[in-house]
Parts: C-alpha cells; structure tokens; sequence
C-alpha cells in the first residue's frame, strides 16, 4: 500500500453495510428528525435543497427527498452505488460522481448537507469541511455524524480498540483478525472533531437522541427492558456527568452552521449543547 493515502473507490462494492436498505433508511429517519427538531419543522425539510454528501447507493438521499426537499443531491465517488442509486431513485435525486474537496454547487447554494459516517474514509476531512462551508447557505445547516477514535469498539470490524493504534499496528490487528489486509479508516478523538469544525457554530444532539430515541426516530439504540432503563437513567443523569463521559462517546451528532442560530424545536428532557470549536 506503501504511505500514500489513497481515496476508497466503489465503496459499496466491499462495504456490504451500504447496501443495507433497511438501515440505511433507520438512519436516515433519525437525520431528518434531528435537522427537523434544530429547523423547528417537525419531521419536514419542505422547500429547502439538500446535499447527502458520500450518499452511495442512496438510501438517505431518497428520504430526504421524501422529507420534502425541493432539490435533492446525492454526491460521492463510489461510481456502483451511484448507478444503482439512480437507477433507483433518479427520478427524484440527481446524482453527481464528485469529490468531497470540490462540490459541484456554487456557493452558499445549499440548504442542508448531510455528512454521516464519512470523515474517517476521505483523504483529506479538512478539505472537505471547508468546501461544505463554502457551499452551505448563510442560514443553512450541516448533519455531522462523526465517530470517536475513543470509542471502545470500532464499528466497520467490531474489534476493541482497532482505532487506538497507530496505522502500522491497526493493519496487524486486522490481519490477525482475519477481517482485512488494511486498516484504512482514520478517527480523530473528540478534541480534533472540534479542531475539524473551525468556522463553524455546532449543537451536540448526541445525549438528546439518547435519551429519548422515540423522537428521534432511534428506537433501536435501546430496546427491549434494558433499552427503557438506559433511556430513564440518560433522561435523570445530570447535565455535568455526561458532559464528562463525552471523549469516550463511540459516536457524536452534530448540528453545524455557518451563522450561530440555534435549534428551533421544542425543549428536550436533555437539550442539545453548543460545542466550542477549536
């Protein structure tokens, strides 16, 4: 493989989990019932023009389209899933095969960007955060769903701690496991999410879905008896506990905007917090 990082191309091809319509469309509900709470429109993105930014085979950029928007695009560079995306789905999402780094929009055109589960497979998350920010509406707002290098249990090879260890062992962790010859996706701890957000102003709904998954369409996290007691114990934990259990969150999901405005839905047994960007 050498040193050089190179881009995943047809993703779909060796990913299996995104082909998993029905998970993909979980997913996709819980997206829309955050940016419908942060927009203060229910479970509606009416009117607005929405980007699903690594959209593959389409799965979430369909629903948004369900969701109402008036325009739906579907990027990624994945060329198998976006034929089957718009095979699919292409007579209501345009589908466009571009890179992260250079969005096909002009600026400040788009209304809501959806980014779910994508920085640590992209060469350069940097890049492609600020060019969300070049095309993102002055009163727009950007879906973050990010995962934590901290997290104990890393999520595409469900092996404890894969993510902890620098590349060159990650890569003889996952041989040895049997499960890759390479370990290609790159997490950033909580601090560095922060630093990949400069320029932007973020809500955290991270313990807001938690804690009460039926609003926001996430009743798997928890379920069954176990599930409602989790659910009871994150609605009663104080605000400071959780705030001190954050670096170790496997996964956090962030509202971001270019202009400071702040959710408009109601309020939420465990309200989403602003996040300081550094």
């Amino acid at each position: 493989m050498g040193k050089e990082r190179l881009a995943q191309l047809e993703y779909s091809e060796f990913q299996s989990a995104m082909l998993d319509e029905d998970k993909r469309r979980r997913k996709a509900a819980k997206i829309i019932a955050v940016l419908g709470h942060f927009l203060g429109t229910g479970r509606s993105l009416d009117g607005l023009t929405v980007a699903d930014i690594g959209c593959s085979a389409g799965f979430i950029a369909d629903e948004l389209a369900a969701a109402g928007a008036r325009h739906t695009f579907g990027v990624d560079i994945d060329v198998p899933g976006l034929r089957k995306a718009a095979e699919r789905f292409g007579g209501r999402v345009t589908f466009v095969c571009a890179d992260g780094t250079a969005l096909p929009f002009p600026d400040g055109s788009v209304d809501v960007l959806v980014f779910n589960h994508i920085y640590e497979h992209v060469v350069d998350p940097d890049a492609i955060m600020a060019e969300l920010h070049r095309v993102l509406a002055d009163d727009g707002v950007l879906y973050l769903g990010l995962g934590n290098r901290l997290g104990v249990m890393e999520p595409h090879y469900k092996l404890p701690f894969l993510s902890y260890l620098p590349p060159a062992l990650a890569d003889r962790y996952v041989r040895l496991s049997g499960r890759a010859d390479h370990y290609y996706e790159r997490y950033r701890t909580r601090k560095g999410l922060r630093r990949m957000v400069r320029g932007f102003h973020v809500h955290d709904y991270t313990f807001p879905v938690l804690a009460t998954p039926e609003r926001f369409a996430g009743g798997e996290l928890f379920p069954g008896p176990a599930g409602r007691l989790a659910r009871a114990v994150l609605g009663a934990t104080p605000r400071p506990v959780l705030r001190a259990l954050l670096p170790v969150v496997p996964t956090y999901l962030w509202v971001a905007t270019k202009s400071g405005r702040g959710p408009g839905g109601p309020v939420l047994p465990q309200p989403p917090d602003p996040v300081r960007s550094l």
